[in-house]
């Protein structure tokens, strides 16, 4: 099946319910539907992607105390190899902070690191097996149809989570801005020691610098306002490139990013000789939390993203295309990548139209290492800081904040949980937080199925019957059940029909299952207790609305021999009534001969007849 466009023009993706299989190069099915404007788009979103890929790669280089072309060269072969494989637009590949501060910690633990934070040769010729083992349990997990793990992770996870790498982003060049350097030679990460080294050297803020920003601003700002459809970024940045040669030319000094050469030793092999016994398990287990750390991050940027374009994502796709990404790290000097913030917000907000856009951001990544490396050097930090600023704010989006912390006590509760973590630890612990905090939170309320009795008022209405209603007569009893039936509910679920089956008036007991979910072992023998003890006290238990896996869940457990066939009534979805209907049959002919009140349940069967007829 050819892809399909949405009104953007931009291909869009199935329901993950209905979304294909893990596919190979699905790329070539957008180039094979491709247009001139979707050239144009792709075009425009690689070339602004690109200007951001070099400081970044080069910064995060510098974060995991690594040699610069690391960060540069990761960047361009994941978004490379990644586009290849990747069914979406959404999601732009290179290395990021999370991944560059576990490198980082990975190193100082194994004691591999000098007094300056600067990875040690040893350290280098282990940094090809993190890619490389990270990549394969990414590959592995996507053909295994694990990345459906993402469905954990909320939106209200995935919003405090951007907020809060948003905020440290921000944060992170207020020093770039103010032209001064950080004292010390390790970099701060939290937001907590970042806002603390910049509060500290306010006093070496330069003017120069300070000018620079604000011009940035005021330019960025003007194209943005009048020329939207133009790659704003790099024209702000060139501009900016153009007017800090006349603050050199009037003695204004301003840091620049540093130049680069590419060099040799593009291509390296992963060498398994250098893990030596002892380090082995820490590497692994690095490896399995880049891995975790990429998926997570990857999709819920993609998932955000995608949630604003009104499309979604095939998440196993998405992962798969983020370890052929490291993979390819791991043989062509790159470091360990995941799903970008910045770069994945650019490509789309610049009019991105297929994954193509991230291979033309890896090519001309690629390209500008080996033949523009000098030419960087002339690009002023306070212009690109600038720039990342607007990005990140662009990210904090006070309506979705509100929604998410104010809709439910248990959002609210996730997403202080994912901020304060985010902003007080670090972004890896945040997700990792607000997951398990959203996951316990889900469990405590599915933990309580609602269920609800409803009998027939005097007027004939069907309603929920109080628990302090009084059963003069023999009579049948409806119980809707509701919510999760796994093993955390069962025994809340057989304790609370119990009390409705101690009535000793009530003969017939109705369950409806229809809207009963995620049946399990503890679950059946709940429900099996149930019957036996309802059974001694002369009230007969029918169950309607039978759907077909909890059916297949009865037979399987070797429940479905010991029911009665006659006191089981499967869903039929073409006629919802019709199993109801035929359980309130049977309840009459099991209170046949007593004198219950049944008559307005007479009436409400003929209906039901009448329509299953019909139908």
């Amino acid at each position: 099946m050819a892809p399909k466009k949405n009104r953007s023009g931009a291909y869009g993706h199935l329901p993950a319910a209905v979304s294909p299989g893990i596919r190979l190069f699905p790329i070539a099915q957008a180039l094979g539907h491709y247009k001139r404007e979707d050239f144009s788009g792709d075009f425009r979103a690689a070339l602004n992607v690109a200007l951001l890929a070099f400081p970044q790669g080069m910064a995060y280089a510098l974060v995991a105390g690594i040699p610069i072309k690391y960060g540069i060269f990761g960047s361009a072969v994941a978004a490379i190899a990644g586009s290849l494989f990747a069914g979406s637009r959404f999601i732009a590949l290179g290395p990021t902070n999370a991944t560059a501060v576990l490198l980082f910690g990975t190193f100082a633990g194994l004691q591999l690191t000098n007094a300056d934070g600067v990875a040690s040769g040893e350290a280098l010729a282990l940094l090809p097996l993190f890619p490389l083992l990270a990549g394969i349990f990414l590959v592995a997990a996507s053909w295994l149809r694990l990345a459906s793990m993402v469905q954990y992770v909320s939106r209200t996870v995935i919003t405090a989570y951007v907020t809060a790498a948003a905020i440290l982003i921000i944060a992170n060049q207020c020093h770039h801005i103010l032209g001064f350097r950080f004292e010390g030679g390790e970099a701060p990460s939290t937001f907590l020691e970042v806002a603390w080294a910049t509060i500290r050297s306010l006093g070496n803020a330069s003017g120069p610098a300070i000018a620079m920003s604000a011009l940035t601003a005021m330019l960025f700002l003007l194209l943005r306002g009048r020329f939207r459809k133009l790659p704003n970024v790099a024209i702000t940045l060139v501009l900016a490139s153009l007017t800090s040669l006349g603050f050199k030319a009037y003695g204004f000094e301003l840091q620049t990013l540093e130049a680069f050469s590419a060099g040799a030793g593009f291509f390296a092999l992963p060498n398994f000789d250098a893990m030596g016994i002892s380090s082995m398990g820490m590497i692994c287990w690095t490896a399995g939390a880049l891995a975790l750390l990429c998926a997570l991050e990857g999709i819920s940027i993609g998932k955000s993203l995608a949630a604003r374009a009104g499309e979604r994502l095939n998440a196993n796709q998405e992962t798969f295309a983020i370890g052929a990404g490291n993979l390819a790290c791991a043989f062509f000097s790159g470091m360990p990548a995941s799903g970008s913030l910045t770069r994945s917000t650019v490509n789309t907000q610049s009019g991105a139209r297929s994954q193509v856009s991230m291979l033309f951001a890896g090519l001309f990544v690629l390209a500008g290492a080996f033949f523009l490396g000098q030419l960087v050097s002339y690009v002023p930090l306070p212009a690109l800081a600038t720039l990342v600023v607007f990005i990140g704010a662009s990210l904090i989006r006070s309506k979705q904040i509100r929604a998410v912390a104010r809709a439910t006590r248990s959002d609210g509760i996730a997403f202080t949980v994912t901020l304060v973590f985010g902003l007080l630890l670090s972004l890896q612990i945040a997700i990792f937080a607000g997951v398990a905090t959203s996951i316990l939170l889900f469990l405590r309320k599915v933990s309580e199925p609602e269920l609800v009795e409803y009998g027939y008022t005097q007027e004939g209405h069907l309603a929920a019957i109080s628990d302090n209603a009084k059963r003069p007569e023999p009579e049948v009893s409806i119980v809707h059940v509701e919510g999760e039936l796994f093993f955390a509910a069962a025994e809340l679920f057989y304790e609370q029909i119990r009390r409705v089956g101690e009535d000793r008036n009530l003969r017939v007991l109705v369950l409806k299952l229809r809207n009963a979910h995620h049946l399990d072992a503890t679950s059946v023998l709940a429900l099996e207790e149930l019957l036996d003890y309802l059974k001694e006290k002369n009230c007969h238990v029918l169950l309607c609305e039978i759907r077909k896996d909890i059916l297949r869940i009865f037979r399987n457990s070797g429940l479905l021999p010991r029911l009665n066939r006659k006191n089981l009534f499967i869903d039929s979805p073409s006629n919802p009534t019709l199993s109801v209907a035929k359980a309130i049959r049977r309840a009459k002919e099991l209170v046949k001969g007593e004198k219950a009140q049944v008559t307005i349940y007479a009436e409400q069967i003929k209906q039901s007849e009448r329509s299953g007829k019909e139908s």
